[in-house]
């Protein structure tokens, strides 16, 4: 019976390992087919992907979507150039004129005056015989410029005072009195300037923290089209059609402002980096109030390479600067010595206003000589030619003794 038996679990045996090789190699080979399947698939994955990639890096910009060139932002700005203070459109068949204008207090008018205001804007809706737009642009306040001018001008004042104190101090040293308080009343009056200026500066700033502070322009659009000239442009050339509209549509802007001018509104043509300046605000609201565009123009950011100044330039802006501090030292000199000289001719007109005094008292006792003892008249001659005495001491000198008499009395009547 066992005999029979251990064949049999041999043979299971096999059949079991031959079974389980079996299922090794089916998992093998279904292990190894995805990844031929994907090696087959790979350039298509790869052409999905770049396809994937180059959806997501695209953006919607409204009117375009896709990758941005500079056709399609030209075209999203619907506008050619700029040039000559005119905005140039549609492939120069279009140009616009901008007129800047400035508001009027209507609210603190009186009644007559907002009357003549209703009526100058109504006088001018019916002088209209071509058609405008209004456009109102609101900026946030920025007052970085006007911060740095009132920091220039108190650095200035600074240095003036200063330069005031030197004079000072050396019209003290000459013991030039007048001209001591003629300087000192200036540097007075500098220093008021300068506290109210530090007040001015240190207000403005606090204001410029204010990022709710917005500043509202109201702008009038002028545009002429090339198609109003008439038929018959191609026996113009395109400078001559340039010319007959920039003069035309000029010609309308200054109507335009003498109009709102009855209405005591004032209006200015707006110059090219103006127009620039709008338009970039206008395209760019966020960025327009920590870049702005004149630092742009001033910085070069549109040119291929900045330059310096000229050394020839350099050069004379340093002989100005000599030449303006010789000119204030030779001023200070010729204040010194013009005081001077005026002293000394006070002095000589005094001087000489004596000698008058003695001479004319002279001729007066010489006509009382017939009349006067010969002694009398002798001790008087001496008496005039004498020169005068200074009282001034004697009398210091007498308050100076007088206390001591006293004392010695007032000592005497105790013992």
């Amino acid at each position: 019976m066992n005999s029979e038996i251990i064949p049999l679990l041999q043979i299971g045996m096999w059949v079991i390992v031959f079974i389980m090789v079996l299922l090794i190699a089916l998992y093998a080979y279904l292990m190894r087919s995805p990844k031929k399947v994907k090696k087959e698939k790979e350039p298509d994955d790869l052409l999905d992907s770049q396809e994937d990639e180059k959806k997501a890096n695209r953006q919607d910009y409204g009117k375009f979507t896709g990758n941005l060139t500079k056709e399609s932002i030209l075209d999203f700005m619907e506008f050619d150039e700029i040039v000559d203070n005119m905005i140039v459109r549609k492939n120069a068949t279009q140009y616009i004129m901008i007129l800047q204008c400035n508001g009027v207090n209507y609210d603190l008018m009186s009644e007559q005056e907002k009357i003549s205001v209703e009526e100058g804007f109504v006088q001018f809706l019916n002088t209209l015989r071509y058609p405008i737009q209004l456009y109102v642009q609101s900026r946030t306040l920025n007052l970085r410029e006007i911060i740095a001018e009132y920091k220039s001008r108190v650095d200035t004042l600074y240095l003036e005072i200063e330069k005031l104190d030197e004079k000072i101090s050396q019209a003290k040293q000459q013991g030039n009195k007048p001209l001591r308080e003629k300087l000192e009343f200036e540097k007075r009056r500098k220093v008021n300037i300068l506290e109210y200026g530090i007040s001015i500066t240190d207000y403005v700033e606090k204001l410029s923290s204010n990022k709710n502070v917005l500043q509202q322009r109201t702008y009038v659009v002028v545009s002429y089209y090339s198609a109003e000239i008439g038929g018959g442009l191609d026996k113009y050339s395109k400078e001559e059609i340039y010319n007959m509209c920039f003069s035309e549509l000029y010609t309308r802007c200054q109507n335009i402002a003498s109009a709102l001018a009855t209405s005591q509104v004032t209006s200015k043509i707006l110059e090219s980096e103006e127009l620039a300046e709008l338009l970039y605000v206008a395209y760019n609201r966020d960025e327009s109030e920590f870049l702005q565009l004149n630092k742009v123009i001033e910085s070069q950011y549109d040119s291929l390479y900045s330059t310096g100044k000229d050394i020839l330039q350099k050069k004379q802006e340093k002989i100005d600067q000599e030449i303006n501090i010789a000119a204030i030292d030779m001023a200070t000199d010729s204040i010194l010595k013009a005081d001077r000289q005026k002293q000394i001719e006070e002095l000589e007109v005094a001087i000489s206003k004596e000698e008058k005094i003695k001479q004319k008292a002279s001729e007066i006792l010489d006509s009382y000589e017939n009349q006067l003892d010969p002694r009398v008249f002798q001790l008087a001659k001496q008496e005039i030619e004498k020169p005068e005495k200074q009282d001034v001491p004697q009398l210091e000198e007498a308050n100076v003794n007088a206390p001591k008499k006293k004392i010695v009395k007032k000592k005497k009547l105790e013992s």
